[in-house]
């Protein structure tokens, strides 16, 4: 597929739209070169911990000079202040989503609102605000003997969706596997955003709910994160170019 189709082509740009590519490096460098090769492609991009805590905010910020859609993947989990003001600064870098854990709890996760009205001042877009539910790193033996929760992977799942809802944020990161009974249940406007997505020629690698981007999309997610099939492959470009033609 080339380069000049994807930049016109009406589906594709809506597809693209809809993936976000996980940006897991430890410098900008890496990230741009990653970038150079995908440019023309009108996706998402995923910065997380680890390129964030090397780069800091000012990288963010040349993302969005650049046109970006950035999700800032932090995962916060602190006392309400602590995320409160978190979630200040985040939103003043102009971001286009970022996290919360839910399992801080309804009151951590009204406080990060609270940061993001505030944020408000001096950005004049907001955010959107999603929680973590589960890890899709989390197995059901994990859940139960390890973090110490009762019952099923989905049941934790859906429980930390309702605690957003009921919180006011926009959405939960979920894995694939959720999506449906998420859609049914809390709220078919509520936005879900999913990892462990693995191509089908793709390694699974640490995760444990995975599924490809065409079954992720059919389950009626809004969002989908792909990293190391992408960010890993040896020609970035060509592996989502696959993607979108699967998709389409």
């Amino acid at each position: 597929m080339e380069a000049s189709r994807l930049s016109t082509d009406t589906t594709n740009k809506s597809m693209a739209a809809r993936i976000m590519v996980a940006l897991d490096y430890s410098s900008a460098n890496e990230a741009e070169a990653l970038l150079a090769s995908l440019r023309g492609i009108p996706c998402y991009v995923k910065v997380g911990m680890q390129l964030f805590y090397a780069e800091g905010p000012k990288f963010v910020a040349r993302l969005k000079e650049e046109g970006y859609s950035v999700f800032l993947d932090l995962k916060m989990h602190d006392i309400p202040n602590t995320v409160k003001g978190g979630a200040e600064s985040i939103t003043r870098l102009g971001v286009d989503m970022f996290n919360v854990h839910a399992a801080g709890g309804k009151q951590m996760m009204e406080a990060a609102l609270e940061g993001v009205d505030k944020g408000l001042a001096s950005s004049s877009k907001r955010p959107i605000v999603i929680g973590v539910t589960q890890l899709t790193s989390t197995s059901q033996h994990m859940l139960n003997a390890e973090i110490g929760i009762a019952g099923s992977v989905e049941d934790a799942v859906l429980r930390y969706a309702k605690l957003s809802r009921d919180a006011g944020l926009d959405g939960v990161v979920a894995s694939p596997l959720e999506v449906v009974r998420l859609k049914r249940e809390v709220g078919p406007g509520f936005v879900t955003v999913t990892p462990g997505i693995r191509p089908a020629s793709a390694a699974i690698g640490d995760q444990s709910r995975v599924m490809t981007p065409k079954e992720a999309l059919k389950q009626g997610t809004d969002y989908i994160v792909i990293g190391r099939p992408i960010t890993a492959a040896a020609s970035p470009r060509e592996a989502l170019e696959s993607i979108l033609e699967e998709l389409v």
